[in-house]
């Protein structure tokens, strides 16, 4: 029996999240290889004080595709939309990777809305990536679709450039899985707008509380992109988690949920139950 429901949110295109618990609402994005399951180790842990909600971005998991090219921002406001369906005037915003990158745009478009900002294993922008590991990004990720391949052919070899050197067979496992469901069209267009969005440069207005978080062992989003991010945040707080690779909230479940769940508490409107 899951302990979470799935909702479908629209108008099209429709937008799928698994959500659980009560409180003050706490959205998880996913990264650019991902979907809602990701979250699902999370899950139960936040439930407990917070109505914990992960989304499936437009183009990905259970979420609807979408005509024409992808626009970056509109991320953001399906992250409003799924505000609005739950009454929420705000929310505490979760991204990892490129739903870190989200977060920070949605922060910029709806200023209002944010509680707290959580942003994990993510960076600013590709601007500020070497060309080399742009390239080897792009390579290892479109080049192999856009000549005929399907994402269950790039799924093996990406999550294990994701990973950290001790991880566990089951969290490189669930990595394959997430990559092997990509929407292949989808996938294409989200990797050519983020690399094409501009970085961004105006970290140091963000007025909300924020926590970044990094897996001490991630090599695509480093522990030093994470420093770099804190330091540009007015009052931001830094939590690197030791042996953890990109998707540090997979391989250390209870680390993640213990220093996210400890700092969004910190910064809740509401009484601890």
């Amino acid at each position: 029996m899951t302990a979470w429901t799935t909702t479908r949110i629209g108008p099209a295109p429709f937008i799928a999240v698994d959500h659980a618990g009560r409180g003050e609402l706490v959205v998880f994005m996913h990264g650019i290889g991902g979907n809602k399951r990701n979250w699902h180790d999370n899950l139960p842990a936040f439930s407990e004080r917070f109505h914990a909600v992960a989304w499936d971005a437009r183009g990905y998991g259970e979420s609807d595709d979408y005509e024409g090219d992808l626009i970056f921002r509109d991320f953001s406001h399906d992250l409003a939309r799924v505000l609005d369906h739950f009454g929420a005037a705000k929310a505490h915003i979760v991204g990892l990777s490129m739903g870190g990158r989200i977060a920070m745009d949605f922060v910029e478009t709806y200023p209002e809305r944010a509680l707290t900002l959580s942003l994990c294993d993510t960076h600013r922008g590709f601007s500020h990536f070497s060309e080399e590991k742009k390239a080897e990004f792009i390579r290892l990720r479109k080049e192999p679709l856009v000549n005929g391949g399907e994402p269950k052919d790039i799924a093996g070899p990406v999550a294990k450039t994701l990973v950290s050197a001790n991880a566990s067979q089951e969290a490189l496992d669930k990595l394959i899985d997430s990559m092997t469901r990509l929407h292949k069209a989808s996938y294409i267009k989200s990797i050519e707008s983020t690399v094409r969005t501009d970085t961004h440069d105006r970290l140091g207005e963000i007025a909300v509380p924020t926590h970044v978080v990094c897996g001490g062992e991630d090599r695509l989003t480093t522990p030093e992109m994470a420093r770099e991010i804190a330091g540009m945040i007015p009052g931001a707080e830094l939590t690197i988690i030791p042996g953890a690779g990109h998707l540090v909230n997979i391989e250390k479940p209870r680390e993640f949920d213990k220093a996210v769940i400890g700092f969004i508490t910190r910064h809740s409107r509401a009484p601890a139950a």
